[in-house]
């Protein structure tokens, strides 16, 4: 019989395949070398192949639907309740196999290159970030150490720090000196990356129709929508906004038993980086909400509840209001009112 169903457990250089036929018997168990993974499938017949969403999984997904065959990508936690024995590159593969054949088990929609570069470019903004404030956080704290303070802030930290210098130069030796401008420098180096990546992000967004219809959003701008348009994909893999949400970690993470129901705080799971770009957008939100007429939704929240409560939750109505504008092809309407 020949082999309908098999599952590849990636890697580097060795993949581990397992292979059953229509009667769920073993056909193949078998190591294949990185350079000999296409040669294998082309010479096989069209079958349901399952894979672990990890690094190269989108790349190997592609190539692989190339060649005829059906590819599907499962979470790694939802492949793990199948492992029956110790961990080890075959047991995970027949967990793979075993995982993608069950009607209720939750795929990964692939991405295209598309996606997958401007994601490419919001990970190393993210990056360039992070380094950023690590760099800021390391120049105010020696400056701290001689008893110079620097207000918050990377403006001020940059205006600040030549003034502090030379106020305070017959009392730092200049070594000391010399080292702080030359971490400013390294400063302005990061951010200066950081503003480039952020260029390259505004010019996808800009040619993309699907990513300025979600910029209209309040709390959303071109950063959040267009890395949202590009994890997200075809929303219609979503049968509504409610899983979306459950997607991004901005549902509360559940703990009932004896039909007694108790939510805890939000699940935190998938994606955090599309999650924190929502709530940091929701806060935004917040912050200028004082301005408003305290008649909307919003206010009505911030009246009963805190505002970090009120943030999680508009960034869950927000998430909702992008899969509606996606799946549906809308255009954002503030005045919406549901039927």
């Amino acid at each position: 019989m020949k082999i309908t169903v098999c599952g590849v457990d990636l890697a580097k250089e060795v993949f581990q395949f397992h292979g059953v036929n229509a009667a769920g018997k073993v056909e193949k168990r078998i190591q294949l070398r990185r350079g000999k993974v296409m040669e294998f499938f082309a010479n096989m017949a069209p079958c349901l192949i399952g894979m672990e969403a990890c690094g190269s999984a989108h790349y190997w997904a592609r190539q692989l639907q190339s060649l005829g065959h059906t590819v599907k990508l499962i979470a790694p936690q939802f492949v793990k309740p199948y492992v029956k024995t110790n961990k080890h590159d075959a047991a995970d593969a027949e967990a793979i196999c075993e995982a993608v054949q069950r009607p209720s088990m939750r795929f990964v929609p692939i991405k295209n290159i598309e996606q997958q570069a401007i994601l490419a470019v919001h990970t190393a903004r993210a990056g360039f970030v992070k380094q950023r404030t690590a760099q800021a956080n390391q120049i105010r704290g020696l400056l701290a150490e001689f008893g110079l303070i620097v207000p918050k802030g990377l403006a001020l930290l940059k205006e600040r720090v030549p003034t502090l210098l030379d106020e305070a130069k017959d009392e730092l030796p200049g070594a000391f000196r010399q080292t702080i401008l030359e971490l400013l420098d390294h400063l302005n180096v990061l951010d200066k990356r950081v503003k480039q990546f952020e260029l390259e992000i505004q010019n996808w967004h800009r040619s993309n129709s699907m990513s300025q219809r979600l910029e209209k959003i309040p709390g959303i701008g071109p950063i959040t929508a267009s890395a949202l348009v590009a994890a997200i994909g075809n929303a219609k893999h979503f049968a509504n906004g409610r899983q979306l949400a459950a997607w991004l970690g901005l549902v509360p993470k559940q703990h009932s038993t004896g039909g007694r129901t108790n939510l805890l705080g939000i699940s935190k799971r998938g994606d955090t980086y599309l999650r924190t770009l929502l709530i940091h957008g929701a806060r935004a939100v917040i912050r200028h909400a004082a301005n408003k007429i305290k008649q909307d939704w919003l206010h009505s929240l911030l009246s009963r509840r805190h505002k970090n409560i009120a943030a999680v939750a508009l960034a869950n109505k927000n998430a909702r209001t992008v899969w509606a504008l996606l799946a549906h092809d809308r255009e954002f309407r503030a005045d919406y009112a549901a039927a």
